[in-house]
């Protein structure tokens, strides 16, 4: 269901969503080494842009200071090697690609993929919002809490940068370069924005993979396209409005939750030229308030994967807020999903969230239920 974004000339929604869908091939460019053969593979529950319970594989090591190094990945035998990032795919398309980690690479870490519903919304926050927040945490908390802002570059505007905002590590500022960067890393599918293999075994084509089509668009242009119409994931307005809901939201306020998973962001104004200059926020994005339930912040709070990836080497163990927006759709949780209940995800906060989950803990059994009841609204 899209939000009424206007679509570029002979383009819909629809066939948006029908390129995101789309299951890539070896002939189309597919690999050598990928994750999935479509987006949607790895967003989909419950439809198409929504995150799932696929994780990805990162991995690497700290060199003689404590700096986190990105992995050399031998294939073929040893013959060649795949350097330069710390994903390391599940699928190959052929045996002489398949990565396998070196015992050296001792940092190793699932990542969940995430939800890119309403993310067009997300991109179209102006960076002083998120600032602003970053900068009112530590007197909201008491000087425990403070998010950390990253400046990410914009693949599609060379040279500059914006705050970063997509990923677990807030690696991209826009959705274009977020995109780009997953079509090749996930898919391994190069374009005009990522237009090298990470390697050539194997690869039976040349130049960049992803050409644009007879409207003139790459798949990365409608994948942004889609991205940026998707509505954001919806409440459970019924249950949202019982009592106990009601009470949990009021608790969680209280406990301090609602620091880091910030409830309401406006967007920025309509017309506001942001990415560089290659995108201006449209009246479907523009002056809107949304209610992520986060703060797109890097934060530790102890469950840290040690990799390091735009930020600096103090980012190692932090790790974007996750917007609680359509968490009662997930059955595991946390960035590596290795939480499969609510209880367990909020016992594993530590760090700057040590108070908040300290306080849950203190809660009667009927709180807690309470607390439990509002998240399962959202």
């Amino acid at each position: 269901m899209s939000n009424g974004i206007v679509e570029p000339a002979g383009d819909t929604f629809a066939r948006d969503q029908q390129v995101y869908e789309e299951n890539e091939t070896v002939a189309q460019g597919l690999g050598p080494v990928y994750n999935a053969t479509s987006c949607v593979t790895c967003h989909q529950n419950p439809n198409s842009g929504a995150a799932s319970q696929i994780t990805e594989l990162r991995v690497g090591h700290n060199d003689e200071n404590g700096n986190f190094v990105n992995p050399t990945i031998f294939i073929n035998d040893g013959k060649n090697t795949i350097t330069g990032r710390s994903i390391v795919n599940d699928r190959a398309i052929g045996p002489e690609a398949q990565e396998t980690i070196p015992a050296t690479e001792n940092i190793r870490t699932l990542r969940a993929a995430l939800n890119t519903l309403g993310d067009g919304f997300v991109e179209a926050i102006d960076d002083k919002t998120l600032i602003a927040i970053a900068e009112e945490q530590p007197e909201l908390s008491e000087g425990r809490v403070h998010g950390e802002v990253v400046q990410a570059p914009i693949f599609e505007a060379p040279g500059q940068t914006r705050v970063g905002r997509f990923g677990w590590k807030d690696q991209h500022s826009s959705l274009l370069s977020f995109i780009g960067d997953a079509y090749l890393n996930e898919m391994g599918i190069t374009n005009r924005l990522r237009p090298t293999n990470v390697t050539t075994v194997l690869n039976t084509t040349t130049g960049v993979e992803d050409q644009p089509d007879d409207l003139g668009l790459a798949d990365i242009d409608h994948f942004a396209q889609f991205i940026r119409g998707t509505m954001v994931p919806p409440r459970d307005t019924v249950l949202a409005a019982t009592p106990a809901a009601l009470k949990g939201q009021e608790l969680f306020r209280r406990v301090g939750c609602g620091v880091c998973h910030v409830q309401s962001i406006t967007t920025a104004p309509t017309g506001t030229v942001i990415d560089g200059g290659m995108f201006t926020v449209p009246e479907e994005l523009g002056d809107k308030i949304i209610h992520p339930f986060g703060d797109f912040l890097l934060h530790d709070i102890g469950t840290g994967d040690g990799i390091v990836q735009v930020g600096p080497q103090d980012t190692a163990n932090k790790l974007r807020t996750a917007p609680l927006w359509g968490l009662r759709t997930k059955a595991r949780f946390m960035h590596d999903l290795g939480s499969l209940s609510i209880d367990n995800a909020i016992s594993r906060h530590d760090g700057e969230a040590r108070q908040p989950a300290r306080l849950f803990r203190e809660l009667s059994p009927e709180e807690k239920q309470a607390l439990i009841t509002f998240l399962k609204t959202l």
